[in-house]
């Protein structure tokens, strides 16, 4: 049964000598369990700068699979010292992605949950930074 939710998402991007950079959204979308996973999902906006883009995390007993669709494409594979590659595709092109996560922690059940992921992100064999990304998920009332 798919479930009206709020999402709390902080996500912080830390590049080699810089500050981080942080984004703070909340946001209503949508969880459901279906084939033995959870699919949370949202909409994104001008706040991330994917306006047009539609979210899902789709979290597995070994991992959670981050998917976009929209005004670009892509899927994000995070498992626990397990590098996986994909393609980020835009409007102008595509980047080749490797992730390698060091933390994936889930914990969801039927009134909401979190998922909280640590993950170093490489952009065409560049070293991008570590990604922060933490997800609260909580039933709409």
């Amino acid at each position: 049964m798919k479930r009206e939710v709020v999402l709390s998402i902080r996500g912080s991007q830390r590049y080699e000598n810089q500050e981080p950079e942080v984004i703070e959204l909340l946001t209503e979308g949508t969880m459901e369990y279906r084939d033995g996973g959870w699919d949370i999902t949202y909409e994104e906006s001008e706040v991330t700068g994917l306006q047009g883009v539609t979210t899902t995390f789709r979290v597995e007993p070994d991992k959670v699979i981050l998917n976009r669709r929209g005004a670009l494409h892509s899927q994000m594979v995070f498992q626990e010292g397990v590098p996986h590659d994909s393609l980020y595709q835009m409007e102008f092109g595509a980047l080749l992605i490797t992730i390698r996560a060091s933390r994936v922690l889930c914990d969801i059940v039927p009134d909401g949950g979190m998922i909280d992921l640590t993950y170093f992100i490489n952009i065409e064999n560049s070293e991008a930074g570590v990604i922060d990304y933490h997800l609260d998920i909580r039933a709409k009332e």
